[in-house]
């Protein structure tokens, strides 16, 4: 690492940490929903939309810190990219849970659970990233390598739901809203490997 001659606010490392467990909380929530029946997901929906709230908190508490805080960690506009990618990922899960729930779907197709595991693992995988982001960048390496991985995966999942939807869901409504949900949870899953790919920057500019 390069030697810093000026102090650092290190407060920026513990919201990052926060933000991202929020993550963990909504993507677990999203696969209790998966199970649920339609009065259960109404319920585990409120509780995400709760977390999402608690991740725009931490969010907003992040951006105000950048603009009060003169030495930053590292490059401002990179904190600014990951904490904005972070709380894309809360807003696109949110998002399809609530939509779960506004259109009434009934039993989800099983890929779909192919899809929120991914979510869970990199949700995971991205809190245990945060706090580290603290000492040497480097030894991050396999956690952006793991996600990029993550998100193939669910690239590939999400083109044979996809198919599996066209042959098998005759009604064109319900065939719009299932697509709909699976567009947003795949979105999720970009937004993790944008994340990753933010931290990978960040950790060669500090190198």
């Amino acid at each position: 690492m390069p030697l810093r001659l000026t102090p650092r606010d290190t407060t920026f490392f513990d919201l990052l940490t926060e933000l991202a467990q929020h993550l963990v909380t909504g993507s677990n929530l999203l696969a209790e929903m998966l199970g649920a029946d339609r009065p259960e997901r109404k319920e585990l929906a409120k509780q995400l939309s709760e977390a999402e709230h608690d991740a725009d908190e931490s969010t907003h508490s992040i951006m105000r810190r950048l603009n009060q805080t003169f030495v930053t960690p590292f490059d401002r506009d990179d904190i600014y990219g990951l904490t904005s990618a972070l709380d894309d990922c809360m807003d696109y899960m949110e998002e399809a849970a609530d939509l779960i729930v506004l259109y009434r779907i009934g039993e989800l197709p099983a890929r779909v659970s192919d899809q929120v595991q991914v979510l869970q693992r990199a949700a995971e995988l991205t809190a245990e990233a945060m706090p580290r982001l603290r000492s040497n960048l480097t030894d991050l390496a396999e956690y952006w390598v793991e996600v990029n991985r993550l998100e193939n995966q669910a690239d590939k999942a999400h083109r044979k739901l996809l198919a599996e939807l066209f042959d098998n869901v005759s009604d064109p409504i319900e065939l719009m809203k299932l697509k709909e949900v699976v567009e947003i949870l795949e979105a999720a899953a970009d937004g993790f490997e944008k994340v990753a790919n933010t931290v990978e920057t960040i950790a060669l500019k500090e190198s």
